[in-house]
């Protein structure tokens, strides 16, 4: 096929906004695939997405229209899944911008469109869901011709659902995107922009083809990690995998290498052909992408101690899969080996935990969320803190950053005063207010991102009845105090439970975490006492009572002295248990620091 005839297209939106709804109307109209196998979300391939209703992993599709070979990449809209879209534009010439008609332009519809400016990208505006009956379809389509600076009459309007107007955002695809540039004659370059793992043909690398071409068993190379391998297959998806005989400059597809070892193949990496001629000329890889930051860190242990192989093989078939995910390896005293992982929210890392236990079958328990702290000693150099243990003493800091965010937020103006409260309570400096339209403003914030990562968002859709929307990118660091919160569980310090806190708010969360600790953790037949320390000083204080068992039930006469003997015998045993004895934690006392204010 002449690149001239492909158009590469994703659609970005804010979440829930029918990206996923539209797709399956382009697969139907298209007849990619067949209507009586078509379901909802069908590019939604994981369970995980299709409960939940959101996508997670950006997913291709190859679809023919009047002649023209489209390729389209769904992507997901959460925040927490920028990196995700910002791949899938980087192998893209053009972009569906999707408003919804009910809700309007929204925080993520801000950040994506942004993203695909950046990487100068044709955009196509749609307003979606025009169907339904509280649609302010007309004043969505003004906002949003006033953000893009056009005419409204340039705005495309549709229903994914019912298919109203999706003919007409394939034709002005092909009208408007242009044509991927990239010369086949060249010697083969492909963008590697996702990859997973199958159990017979090893690492699937999902492709760009930028300039050459490649056919099946071609001896390629992937040039950032120096790693020789062979196209065991090539082909496209539709959405299931197609095997074909040629992909070539400007289309989208995967190359299966046969590789086993998952870190040979990495996202943003260059694959070119093997060959004399490559070898005497070298081929200058592609740009590829930015290195992701995690901006969220816990720690994931195995509740039973002998999977912990089977997780750190999980983990590193995940991280091919997403790029974004970052782990080390990591020991506790309370929860034996695990490792320390890197995130990009809170819901990345809830989405790796339930992948973890349902595709590979781990029971976890995981750390409480923290973020990545700069230390400055007072002799040496500046390393980076993620795991609250490692704490240094005082003595030994000279300074301690933390991470801030740039943090905007669309609001309603009628909960305006609730939602500036709600940030000022989490330390948010105002930097910004504009307003989009009469009724709905953007609020700019610059905040420190560990206030964000427990309960913010929940917080803000409940003060806004669940009409405010955020985004935030990283904004460097600055100084802040923090000091260690630890936790004694009958006298035995659970380096799992510590956490870094600000010495204001110390005193309130200590008190919070041992009354839910004391709920949590099972009563024993021996006094437990629960304890919030910061140094040597006990904060907080709570104490788990024992089970008293009746010892004297078996009694049936005699003096008081018979019962006064057993129950001095039992004193001495609880007595002696309170030293020995060991508490199980639940997998709930971990999880009961998430739910801190």
């Amino acid at each position: 096929m002449n690149q001239i005839g492909v158009r590469n297209f994703c659609i970005i939106a804010h979440i829930d906004h029918g990206k996923s709804t539209l797709a399956d109307r382009f697969l139907e109209l298209t007849g990619t695939v067949e209507k009586r196998k078509l379901k909802e979300q069908t590019l939604d391939t994981m369970d995980l997405e299709r409960e939940r209703g959101i996508t997670i992993k950006l997913q291709p599709v190859r679809m023919e229209w009047k002649g023209y070979i489209l390729n389209l990449i769904d992507t997901p809209g959460h925040v927490d899944f920028t990196y995700e879209v910002s791949r899938s534009l980087a192998a893209c010439e053009g972009a569906i911008l999707l408003v919804d008609a009910t809700q309007g332009i929204q925080a993520q519809t801000l950040a994506n469109y942004n993203l695909a400016r950046e990487q100068n990208l044709k955009i196509i505006p749609v307003v979606n869901k025009i169907d339904l009956v509280n649609a302010e379809t007309e004043n969505v389509r003004q906002d949003l011709a006033n953000l893009l600076q056009i005419s409204p009459e340039e705005i495309l309007l549709a229903s994914g659902k019912t298919g109203e107007g999706v003919a007409d955002i394939l034709d002005k695809v092909i009208n408007i995107i242009p044509a991927p540039s990239g010369n086949p004659q060249l010697t083969l370059r492909a963008l590697i922009f996702d990859s997973f793992y199958d159990t017979y043909q090893g690492v699937v690398a999902m492709v760009r083809i930028v300039d050459g071409e490649i056919t099946p068993e071609a001896k390629i190379k992937i040039i950032g990690t120096e790693t020789q391998a062979e196209a065991l297959e090539i082909g496209y998806f539709t959405p299931e995998r197609k095997k074909t005989e040629k992909l070539q400059a400007g289309e989208v597809g995967y190359i299966a290498t046969g590789l086993k070892e998952v870190e040979r193949c990495r996202v943003g990496d260059t694959i070119t052909e093997l060959g004399s001629m490559n070898q005497e000329l070298g081929i200058t890889p592609l740009p590829g992408y930015k290195e992701i930051i995690p901006m969220v860190f816990s720690q994931i242990f195995c509740v039973d101690s002998n999977e912990y192989n089977k997780l750190k093989a999980a983990l590193g078939k995940l991280k091919l899969n997403d790029a974004s995910l970052f782990y080390e390896p990591v020991s506790s005293q309370a929860l034996g080996f695990g490792f320390r992982c890197g995130f990009l929210g809170l819901l990345h890392m809830d989405i790796i935990r339930e992948r973890l236990e349902r595709e590979y079958d781990v029971n976890l328990v995981l750390t409480a969320p923290t973020v990545n702290y700069k230390i400055y000693p007072r002799s040496g150099e500046m390393t980076f803190l993620n795991n609250p243990a490692e704490l240094p003493p005082a003595s030994e800091m000279s300074s301690i950053e933390e991470p801030y965010v740039t943090m905007d937020i669309i609001t309603p103006i009628q909960y305006l005063g609730q939602v500036m409260e709600l940030v000022q309570k989490r330390r948010g400096e105002y930097l910004n207010q504009q307003y989009l339209t009469s009724s709905i403003t953007v609020l700019t914030y610059k905040i420190p991102l560990v206030k964000i990562i427990l309960d913010f968002y929940d917080n803000l859709k409940s003060v806004s009845s669940g009409y405010a929307s955020l985004s935030y990118k990283l904004a460097g660091y600055k100084k802040t105090e923090i000091i260690l919160l630890d936790f004694l569980i009958a006298g035995e310090k659970v380096d799992a439970l510590s956490m870094l806190v600000y010495p204001d708010e110390a005193f309130g969360i200590g008190r919070a975490m041992t009354e839910r600790l004391k709920k949590i953790i099972p009563r024993q037949m021996f006094e437990v006492a629960i304890q919030a320390t910061i140094g040597g000083k006990i904060i907080a204080r709570e104490t788990l009572g024992a089970f008293r068992k009746d010892v004297t039930a078996k009694l049936y006469g005699g003096d008081r002295t018979r019962k006064d003997k057993l129950l001095e015998k039992q004193k001495k045993g609880k007595k002696k248990m309170k030293k020995i004895g060991r508490i199980e934690l639940p997998a709930e006392a971990f999880l009961a620091v998430l739910k801190q204010e």
